[in-house]
C-alpha cells in the first residue's frame, strides 16, 4: 500500500499550470507586503524618530 502511487500530482496534473500561477501571485504578494512593510517602517522611524 505504501508503494501506491497512482494519485501522484505532479507537473502532468491538468491543473498545474493554474498551481503555478497561483503561486507566483502569492510570491508577488508577499514582496510587495514586505516591501510595503519596510516602506512604511522608514517612514516612521522618519517622522517619528
Amino acid at each position: 500500500m505504501a508503494d501506491d502511487h497512482a494519485h501522484s500530482a505532479g507537473p502532468t496534473d491538468p491543473d498545474f499550470a493554474e498551481h503555478v500561477r497561483t503561486y507566483r501571485m502569492f510570491l508577488q504578494l508577499v514582496k510587495y507586503t514586505a516591501i510595503g512593510v519596510a516602506v512604511l517602517l522608514a517612514l516612521m522611524a522618519f517622522f517619528l524618530g
